[in-house]
């Protein structure tokens, strides 16, 4: 079986190939295709994939290419994990927003806009291109924001399912607040991509999220950066993400007075690199662990398995809405419990959704329409109009500004921009 992954000179890169390495039984991989356009990265990268492989005892071959087309012939599965204009454009995006009193993001706000921009036409174009040489190949997006690209390749017609790390990173962490195999953990998990909650917990088919608020729930706080009373109040548990939402002021006054994520995930790519660099190296460094993407192998290598070996489970994805939260547009991207199997990923039925968390969904599904159609045609006014659907946004002299200030750090990425 063969796999290909797109950035593949991404410091994330190791997590995969040590996950494919741990799960061989799920997943019996024989070639991993790493593309890149910077061939330095590539093959760094390489390099140390197949020292992982050898220690692991893993027979796959790794290759790599820049040319997405030549890599896509006899695949089975292509995974998207670029990022366009790397962590340069990405502290960007964490920067300029601030300066309008908005949060700065990369997938959310007008920073994730801007990366949205940045990176919809680079990815359906990839797509394409995989479809032309290979159209049995599925396509799973990791590539922020998820929601948006996975919409914009659905769109068009790929076989595509997007993928995310939150659930799997929560699930994995209220298993070990359980003292229990992660195995045994079910979550009610509902929402758009990075703006979920959890409603229930599952322990072997039991809800166990009220003993867990009460037993742990400044620790679960402080993991998501939210008020323990507010969780409570709530009876679920956001994603991270909602604190930009339910914290927007005390979030910005943070940023102001400290440096951007983007800078600490710069500085550690950099010692990264110098480890994969290391001849001697050939196992995931823990330092990996601090980069993000928590789970993300895991996460992977379950979503490609099923997919291609028909499995036919339940697992976390971003899929087309089509009917299953009735106050969406059926072709809103929504992230949701979904059979995962050779047809792809069907959502599985959702439990009526408060007016406290839809009005939120409908908003941000709103913006993520306007933002794609943005991102697809170009064009200021349809900038404008997905800032000012945004609730993180929502006014017009701040929406004008937003607009001016993306088009002006983004130029030589949008064709469509002068």
């Amino acid at each position: 079986m063969k796999i290909v992954v797109v950035g593949g000179g991404s410091t994330y890169t190791p997590e995969l190939i040590d996950g494919m390495a741990r799960l061989r039984t799920e997943l019996p991989v024989d070639e991993i295709v790493l593309v890149d356009p910077a061939e330095d990265r590539r093959e760094l990268l390489a390099a140390v994939s197949r020292r992982m492989l050898r220690k692991l005892d893993h027979p796959a071959r790794v290759s790599t290419t820049a040319d997405p087309a030549q890599a896509a012939d006899g695949a089975a599965a292509v995974l998207l994990q670029l990022r366009v204009g790397g962590q340069a454009a990405r502290a960007r995006d964490e920067r300029w927003p601030l300066d309008c009193g908005c949060v700065g993001q990369e997938t959310t706000g007008a920073g994730g806009l801007a990366k949205a921009l940045r990176t919809v036409p680079v990815v359906t174009e990839i797509a394409d291109t995989v479809r032309d040489v290979n159209p049995d190949a599925w396509i799973v997006d990791f590539t922020n924001p998820v929601g948006i690209v996975t919409r914009a390749l659905l769109q068009e017609g790929h076989r595509a399912v997007g993928l995310c790390n939150v659930a799997i990173g929560l699930q994995r962490y209220f298993a070990e607040l359980l003292g229990t195999e992660p195995g045994r953990v079910e979550l009610d998990h509902v929402g758009l991509n990075h703006l979920t909650w959890e409603r229930r917990v599952l322990l072997d088919g039991e809800d166990v999220l009220p003993g867990l608020l009460a037993g742990h729930g400044d620790a679960i706080a402080a993991r998501i950066g939210l008020p323990v009373a507010l969780l409570r109040e709530l009876g679920v548990v956001p994603s991270y993400y909602l604190r930009y939402f339910y914290l927007h002021d005390q979030v910005v006054r943070e940023q102001r007075g400290t440096g951007s994520r983007a800078e600490e995930v710069a500085a550690m790519e950099k010692q990264l690199l110098e480890m994969y660099a290391d001849p001697t190296i050939d196992s995931k460094p823990d330092l990996l662990a601090g980069r993000g993407g928590a789970h993300y192998s895991d996460a992977a290598v379950a979503l490609m398995a099923s997919l291609l070996g028909d499995r036919r489970d339940v697992q976390v994805a971003n899929v087309r809405n089509s009917g299953t939260l009735p106050f969406l547009p059926d072709d809103a991207v929504i992230e949701v419990p979904s059979t995962i199997g050779a047809d792809g990923a069907t959502p599985l039925p959702v439990a009526s959704v408060p007016p406290l968390f839809t009005g939120l969904i409908g908003a941000v599904t709103a913006y993520e329409h306007l933002a794609l159609e943005a991102a697809v045609h170009g064009g200021a006014d349809r900038v404008r109009a997905a800032l000012l659907a945004h609730p993180l946004v929502g006014q017009w002299d701040l929406a004008e500004s937003l607009t001016e200030r993306l088009l002006a750090e983004n130029r030589r990425y949008l064709s469509w921009a002068g």
